[in-house]
């Protein structure tokens, strides 16, 4: 396949594109959350389904595949979240990762052949995303999309000052060395987890964005 390298502001870009053209078609809604499964399904015209990926494919480790050319994605059960309302941070990570790639990567998996009947079922996918394959390149620029496309800068800003009355960013190294003496895992600070609450995404996946914007510091450097 021929990979291109995309920088950080042209992912952004290709996820505001999509947003607004979903405004432009529905009308901005005004509130959080972003909606990704209404952008997939009625903006883009695909399908969602969710099904036993791990053992339709083999793949302990997998979350999410795309068939391109049947216009279809398919989220693991294990990420339904009317089962685990829990999983809800990670079910939308993984429905924005696989519009990602829709945006990003499907023209080089197209061929125009929309699969029918029984044969379809044996079509393996164009894209799988797995937790394994997370430094992928492209798995990467997909995560990028997600993070962008669930969480836009000009929305964090605004959550950020009407939620603290501030404009400041927030020195964190304190609060982590002490979750971090308590807890096992990434700490997530609290700041982190009330923006993430308004996003419908994880703390960790708010915690990465906050810390790449500067809103979140880990020293006064």
């Amino acid at each position: 396949m021929n990979f291109r390298y995309l920088q950080k502001e042209e992912i952004e870009a290709a996820s505001r594109r999509l947003l607004l053209g979903h405004y432009r078609q529905f009308g901005p809604s005004g509130f959080l959350p972003i909606p990704v499964e209404e952008i997939l399904e009625s903006h883009l015209g695909l399908t969602l389904e969710f099904d036993d990926l791990k053992a339709r494919l083999g793949l302990r480790d997998v979350l999410g595949a795309t068939w391109v050319n049947d216009r279809r994605v398919v989220i693991d059960l294990s990420l339904d979240p009317t089962v685990d309302p829990r999983k809800e941070g990670r079910y939308r990570f993984t429905l924005a990762h696989e519009l990602g790639h829709w945006e990003l990567h499907r023209h080089e998996f197209e061929d125009g052949t929309p699969r029918r009947g029984a044969f379809r079922q044996q079509i393996p996918p164009s894209i799988v995303c797995r937790t394994s394959a997370s430094k992928d390149p492209m798995e990467w620029q997909a995560d990028i999309f997600a993070s962008y496309l669930l969480m836009p800068t000009k929305m964090l800003n605004d959550a950020w000052s009407s939620i603290f009355g501030t404009t400041d960013s927030y020195m964190a190294a304190e609060e982590i060395e002490e979750l971090s003496a308590r807890q096992e895992g990434q700490p997530v600070v609290s700041v982190a987890r009330e923006m993430a609450r308004e996003f419908h995404v994880s703390g960790q996946a708010m915690q990465i964005r906050l810390l790449g914007m500067g809103l979140i510091k880990l020293s006064t450097d």
